[in-house]
C-alpha cells in the first residue's frame, strides 16, 4: 500500500520546521528539519524534510555530507544547483565556526588534544594532504599558524627554510607541526619521521624548538610526543 504524501504546508504549525524553530528553538530540530529549512521545498511527491532525510541517510555523518560536491548533491532527485549550493555553503559556515571557536579557545597550548581541536576543522576533512605549522611564544601561546604545503593524497613537500623564515618573522620560540592523512591512517610514514627530524635538527641551531608533530584525520589524531617518538 502506497504511503500518502502530505506537504509541509498541511502539517500542524508546531511541526513545520520554520515555525518549530521559532517556537521551540534551533536545538529542538533534527538535522533533517534544519536542512529542510535550507532547501526550502521538496518535490511534488516528497516533502523537504523527507528529501533531507533521504540525503542524510545516504551519508555516514554531516562531515561526509560536507565533502560532497555540487554535482554529487544534484544526483538526489529534488536537489537542483541552487539547493546544492545552499547546503554546501551552510556546512562550510559550520566548519569555519568550529575553527574559529577552537582558535578562540586555545589561549595557551597545554596538550595535543587542544591542537587537534583547533586544526581538525581546518585539515581533518580534506581529500588532499596539507602541512601546517603553529608558531608559539615562550609561554606556549599561539602567535600564528601557516599552511606550508598543499599536495595530493600521496603527500606534500615541505620547505624547511620557509618554516624557519616564518618562525623568525614571528619571533617564535616553539613550533608544532601538523598534517593530515586523508586515508584515515594514523601511522606515521618514514617520510613523516624524516621531515620531523629534519625540522627538529634545523631548529636546534636557531633555538626554535619543535614541540610536537600531529597527524590529523577526520575523528582522531596521532601525537609524536604522546607516542614517545620525540
Amino acid at each position: 500500500m502506497e504511503s500518502t504524501y502530505f506537504p509541509i504546508t498541511d502539517w500542524s504549525e508546531e511541526d513545520r520546521p520554520r515555525e518549530k524553530l521559532m517556537m521551540k528553538g534551533k536545538e529542538a530540530l533534527s538535522n533533517a528539519e534544519l536542512m529542510a529549512i535550507l532547501i526550502g521545498s521538496g518535490s511534488r511527491n516528497e516533502s523537504a524534510v523527507a528529501l533531507s532525510k533521504r540525503i542524510l541517510s545516504s551519508t555516514d555523518n554531516l562531515n561526509s555530507l560536507g565533502k560532497m560536491s555540487i554535482s554529487q548533491l544534484m544526483n538526489f532527485k529534488g536537489i537542483g544547483e541552487a539547493k546544492a549550493i545552499a547546503i554546501i555553503a551552510a556546512l562550510e559556515l559550520g566548519r569555519r565556526r568550529r575553527s574559529e571557536d577552537a582558535s578562540e579557545y586555545v589561549k595557551k597550548v597545554t596538550s595535543s588534544k587542544m591542537v587537534f581541536d583547533m586544526m581538525q576543522p581546518i585539515i581533518g576533512e580534506l581529500s588532499h594532504e596539507e602541512f601546517w605549522v603553529i608558531f608559539l611564544n615562550n609561554s606556549n601561546k599561539i602567535i600564528s599558524k601557516a599552511q606550508l604545503s598543499k599536495g595530493g593524497i600521496t603527500g606534500t613537500i615541505v620547505d624547511v627554510r620557509l618554516v624557519f623564515r616564518l618562525a623568525l618573522e614571528n619571533r617564535a620560540i616553539g613550533l608544532i607541526l601538523c598534517h593530515n592523512h586523508p586515508s584515515g591512517s594514523l601511522v606515521p610514514s618514514e617520510a613523516d619521521k624524516q621531515i620531523t627530524n629534519k625540522i627538529k635538527l634545523a631548529g636546534e641551531s636557531l633555538d626554535v624548538k619543535v614541540l610536537d608533530h600531529l597527524i590529523i584525520t577526520e575523528t582522531k589524531y596521532y601525537s609524536f610526543v604522546d607516542e614517545g617518538i620525540f
